[in-house]
């Protein structure tokens, strides 16, 4: 091969490369919000998941961002691991549409006279739209004609190849050169980062008289073994829900590679037999592309009867690293680039955290006579949450975001520190000495009534609980309020008759106060994760529904510090 034909042939894959990407961020920016409730909605049977990871990946061709896409999900509690597998399943199925396009319009058609046009109008949408819609369309449209330029570009650069090379003669060394091309497959793929791309080379090669049908078989499922690398990828630094979604898309691959291979001369002639039936035996391109579509059939028969065994094996497995209270489950690093996702994790996230200080509250509340370590470390852990949180938000990319996701960003990490003021001052309603009995019977019971309503004001805080309403979260503060100050009168009155000595007076205003102030930013805390889920449109399970979106008057009364307004 001369430097000027290696020239062309990585240039037709970079055409492609850049082609494929285009389309595939093109397609999903143009869909935006659409994707995620195609999914959402299409995936209630592990069959319809299927059908959607189908038409998702035949639509975005790039399976890997349907995986990633899926994985975010899963990360943001969106999609349960079961419908993820088939929404996986479907992907892998999805993406040998990619085959027949370059087998059935990569060698019929004058691509040149296809891709130029194309890219011609899209590079014009996109330039000339004021709609970042009607622009993604646009460089989508043009990344469908490069794609086929680049097809165009490494048919051209293998034609007469086969001469020069003899690849051939390496296909006739029996197990040992099947594992040599198997091998040449995953390394096209590790490289290119990018199944379809090696895919689209294995089949012009095949076309131009370079490689023999069954080692260019051999480099289809190689193909489809490393693109189980964006999985493995995936889950470095991963959460835990991350890491079980693309465990299960690697353990697809996985096995149906190893089956494929062993199997490989039945399914050749299973392959040979229907092209020749559909008359197209000739067409090696066209072979190819049945064959990896029987491939990716024959491991979704496989693992079909398997998965409901392999999703309770996944769900037992990355289990301990949950149970850090203070590591982040849906922060995931592989989700931050894409909003949508991004957007949905900090939901989960601060849905977690706001149960956390509760529990925390909850704690002190009812242990107010007990010191208990579990407090501080309960707050040290949502401090570290915080600034994940933080973090996080920062790192999304402000230019994908759409106005109401911008808006949204400032509330997540104000709820974070709100519920950090929670354990804060959680940890200040337990004193570390014993709290002094109080004589009067009417100050013990209007203190137990006070703690009551603190309890239920807590849990009305769960904004995921089915009666949750903005309107009665509100009325119960106020209630709350009215208690808090008659006991404070009551403890002030005990104080000046001398029926409390003022110290005893002094540290059970100070125990008032610290409850007055957890109940305060938390009932803050709730508000605003209820404002940033309905800004976002984000949806905290697969049937949660999203609150109405409070309006200015029913927000807590704050001045512009943040600090509640009644001090004790």
């Amino acid at each position: 091969m001369s430097l000027q034909s290696a020239l062309t042939f990585l240039g037709g894959i970079g055409l492609f490369l850049l082609g494929m990407r285009l389309m595939t961020e093109g397609l999903t920016t143009a869909a935006g919000n659409t994707l995620r409730a195609i999914l959402s909605i299409a995936t209630h049977s592990r069959a319809r998941a299927i059908v959607s990871g189908i038409a998702i990946t035949a639509l975005v061709q790039s399976s890997s961002a349907v995986i990633f896409t899926t994985v975010g999900f899963v990360n943001a509690s969106l999609l349960t691991l079961g419908q993820a597998v088939g929404v996986i399943y479907g992907s892998n199925l999805g993406t040998t549409f990619t085959s027949w396009i370059v087998a059935l319009l990569g060698f019929n058609l004058d691509l040149q006279a296809l891709a130029l046009p194309a890219i011609g109008v899209g590079m014009a949408v996109s330039v000339v739209s004021g709609s970042r819609r009607y622009g993604a369309i646009g460089r989508a449209l043009a990344g469908f004609g490069l794609f086929f330029l680049g097809i165009d570009v490494l048919r051209g650069s293998f034609e007469g190849l086969g001469d020069v090379i003899a690849l051939e003669a390496w296909a006739g060394q029996g197990i040992l050169s099947l594992l040599l091309f198997l091998g040449i497959g995953i390394v096209l793929t590790v490289l290119m980062q990018s199944s379809s791309a090696a895919l689209a080379v294995t089949l012009t090669a095949t076309a131009g008289g370079l490689i023999p049908l069954s080692a260019a078989a051999a480099m289809v499922i190689g193909a489809n073994v490393g693109t189980t690398t964006t999985g493995l990828f995936a889950v470095i630094g991963a959460t835990a829900p991350a890491k079980r979604a693309a465990s299960a898309h690697v353990i697809f691959n996985l096995v149906t590679g190893s089956v494929s291979f062993l199997l490989l001369p039945v399914l050749l002639n299973a392959v040979e037999c229907i092209a020749r039936f559909m008359g197209s035996e000739d067409n090696l391109a066209t072979t190819l592309a049945l064959f990896h579509t029987l491939v990716n059939l024959l491991g979704l028969f496989i693992m079909w009867p398997l998965t409901d065994w392999m999703v309770g094996q996944l769900e037992r497995r990355f289990h301990s690293l949950e149970e850090d209270s203070s590591r982040p489950q849906f922060l995931d690093r592989n989700v931050q680039a894409t909003p949508s996702l991004a957007v949905d994790a900090l939901a989960q996230e601060l849905h977690r955290m706001n149960a956390f200080a509760g529990q925390l509250a909850l704690q002190a509340i009812s242990e107010e006579s007990r010191h208990d370590d579990h407090l501080e470390k309960g707050h040290r852990a949502l401090e570290t949450l915080s600034y994940a949180i933080s973090e996080f938000a920062s790192g999304i990319p402000r230019l994908q975001l759409v106005n109401e996701q911008l808006n949204a960003l400032p509330d997540a990490q104000r709820v974070a520190q709100y519920l950090v003021n929670v354990a804060e001052h959680a940890r200040e309603i337990v004193p570390d000495t014993p709290v002094v009995d109080l004589f009067d019977e009417q100050i013990r019971q209007a203190r137990a009534s006070l703690r009551v309503a603190a309890v239920a004001l807590i849990e009305q805080t769960k904004v995921d609980r089915p009666d949750w309403d903005v309107h009665a979260l509100n009325e119960l503060r106020a209630s709350f309020e009215s208690q808090y100050q008659g006991l404070k009168a009551s403890y002030l009155r005990a104080g000046t008759t001398g029926a409390l000595e003022p110290r005893a007076m002094a540290s059970a205003l100070e125990r008032l106060s610290a409850l007055h102030r957890v109940i305060d930013q938390a009932v803050k805390a709730a508000v605003y994760i209820d404002r940033f889920i309905v800004q976002t449109r984000v949806r905290l399970g697969p049937s949660a529904e999203a609150p109405n979106l409070p309006t200015e008057m029913e927000m807590p009364q704050t001045n512009p510090t943040g600090e509640s307004n009644e001090t004790t």
